[in-house]
């Protein structure tokens, strides 16, 4: 784990915790001199909540896809298909966006939360 570097004294009963979203993601970026750190505040010792925090942050960064791209090396050749695969997921996602916004195509459903 790394050593946690504080920004500011923590307010009273608040512990600050830092958390890299990624080990690969961070020698990339601390060669480049920007170091990422996720910050999470610690209030009442309070660390389930904290947990909670920290995994939401990093799942909306990524973080979890990256460390898992990175468990095997991926060949180029690999690597050049899934990017394009992306790229094309991205388009069709756009097109599909542009179309309900012209009214081509229905809105989506609302989502129900915890429902089916």
């Amino acid at each position: 784990m790394y050593q946690p570097a504080f920004i500011r004294e923590p307010r009273s009963r608040e512990r600050i915790l830092f958390v890299c979203p990624s080990p690969f993601e961070r020698t990339r970026r601390a060669a480049k001199g920007e170091i990422p750190l996720v910050q999470i505040f610690v209030r009442d010792n309070n660390v389930d909540q904290a947990q909670k925090a920290l995994k939401k942050k990093m799942q909306r960064e990524g973080s979890f896809r990256e460390m898992k791209r990175h468990v095997h090396y991926e060949k180029p050749s690999e690597k050049r298909a899934r990017q394009k695969a992306e790229a094309v997921r991205r388009a069709r996602k756009l097109a599909r966006k542009r179309a309900q916004r012209e009214g081509l195509l229905p809105a989506p459903k609302p989502r129900v939360p915890g429902g089916r």
